[in-house]
């Protein structure tokens, strides 16, 4: 099964040869500092070390090139970084195993979004698009298309693109007004088994028409998506360049034909274990589980598929990356009154709804001295609590009087669910990345559920009003 870049002509393939085909085929590691060797084991230098990987490269000539998983995914990877500055090294590996991931979305029951976002504009953003589109199968950017467009697109018959959304802060940000089927289109795709729905006219009659969803899709922007979005992203957080921080010039006439070759590497590559990739199901890491196992669980299999050091790669970049993106997540108003309230109760068992509204108040950097324009009073604290199945109910003081107010235990459901106190960050759980992870385990399935903070109310087992 052979794809081909759709903004190249037809009949175009390439023929890259020389030094930049050379970078491509043999580069330094990307991985360590090493330095290459001879066949002999002696280090070569400077352009001794160039004109000795032209020499030695197979290409277009026909000879057999080693075009093992690891070796290719080292070069992809360096080819990356000579025109992109990431914020870590799991974010740069991140970013090589979804491109590769792409190459093989018919094994997947799922695949994640790519999100490069960043506070500030001139972060490298539409850079590290540009270089990730080289690698993948069937690259359409879309910056400023309609979203009807894209679903059309989605069902092309040459094939399903891989698209990219360029400056998507135009739909979802502080100014914008929001798009909504774009935002469905994005979280259906995330699923094989998305889809529309959509009325065509057959004659004279409207019939519903079930769309194909199913793509992968990166996103680049200054600010942040809607949360639906961001708990099916791999989320990579630019930033500016520091002055001592060095990347190499990109130009398209010189490098896309390099970063083209590598793409049908991978492709090749890809068509070698696609049966092996659909049968993958690899082991994550703990804590990595339903909507986060559904976004990083193609990552890992991709990494089990290639071997070498990369199974411990991605697991550690996922750790990392997904310690990044919640301490980056703003909570729910909901989620931090409940953590603010387990700060409140300290020792104690039971609070009158006064004093906890004077502790919650006594903290300046907390929203309740201004919440959403007025001061938290014991109504709004009531209607924020409910969602959570939690109400009010009379307290018995040692005085003798029996004031409105809330006990500790009526707050143990929600804290469990909702942990007011931080987990293990990446640093202590990557402990468990230096271990051999097996490549595949049996009986895999995920749940289709999101990690985001309920913004409505949920039924149920939970805590319920409060008696004497």
């Amino acid at each position: 099964m052979r794809r081909f870049d759709i903004n190249e002509e037809a009949g175009a393939a390439p023929t890259a040869t020389g030094p930049e085909y050379a970078k491509a085929t043999s580069p330094a590691s990307p991985l360590s500092s090493a330095e290459q060797l001879t066949p002999e084991g002696i280090p070569f230098e400077g352009a001794e070390r160039r004109e000795a990987a032209e020499a030695s490269v197979d290409g277009p000539d026909g000879l057999e090139r080693d075009t093992d998983g690891p070796d290719l995914l080292d070069r992809v990877h360096a080819f990356f970084l000579r025109f992109v500055r990431l914020p870590s090294e799991s974010a740069s590996v991140a970013v090589v195993l979804w491109a590769t991931h792409a190459h093989l979305m018919d094994a997947w029951e799922s695949t994640p979004r790519l999100a490069f976002l960043s506070a500030e504009p001139g972060s490298g953003k539409s850079r590290a698009m540009e270089i990730t589109a080289l690698l993948v199968p069937l690259a359409l950017k879309s910056d400023n298309a309609s979203t009807a467009s894209l679903i059309r697109a989605m069902n092309d018959p040459a094939g399903t693109p891989t698209f990219f959304i360029d400056e998507i802060d135009a739909k979802y940000g502080p100014a914008a007004k929001g798009d909504e089927d774009l935002r469905s289109m994005i979280n259906a795709g995330h699923q094989r088994s998305g889809c529309f729905l959509r009325c065509e006219k057959k004659g004279e009659t409207w019939i519903p028409v079930r769309r194909h969803a199913y793509a992968a899709i990166a996103m680049a922007g200054i600010g942040d998506l809607p949360d639906t979005i961001l708990t099916r992203s791999v989320i990579v957080r630019m930033r500016k360049r520091a002055p001592d921080e060095e990347v190499e010039n990109y130009r398209q006439r010189d490098h896309k034909l390099l970063g083209h070759t590598l793409r049908d590497e991978l492709a090749a590559w890809a068509e070698t274990i696609a049966d092996e990739a659909a049968r993958c199901r690899p082991v994550l890491p703990d804590g990595i589980a339903d909507r986060n196992a559904d976004v990083w669980e193609p990552l890992i299999a991709v990494a089990d598929l290639v071997g070498g050091p990369w199974p411990s790669r991605a697991r550690e970049a996922a750790l990392q990356l997904l310690a990044a993106a919640k301490s980056g997540t703003q909570p729910s108003p909901g989620v931090q009154l409940l953590a603010d309230i387990h700060k409140c109760f300290r020792n104690e068992d039971r609070l009158t709804t006064q004093e906890l509204l004077k502790r919650l108040l006594e903290d300046e950097e907390a929203p309740w001295g201004d919440f959403r324009g007025r001061k938290l009073d014991p109504r709004r604290l009531s209607e924020l609590l409910r969602p959570y199945g939690i109400r009010s109910g009379g307290l018995r003081l040692p005085d003798g009087s029996t004031p409105k107010g809330y006990k500790r235990e009526a707050f143990s459901d929600a804290w469990t669910r909702y942990p007011p106190v931080s987990e293990p960050t990446a640093t202590s759980a990557t402990t468990a990345t230096g271990a051999e992870y097996p490549q595949k385990t049996e009986n895999f399935s995920v749940a289709d559920k999101t990690i985001s903070p309920p913004r409505g109310g949920h039924g149920g087992d939970v805590a319920g009003p409060e008696s004497p």
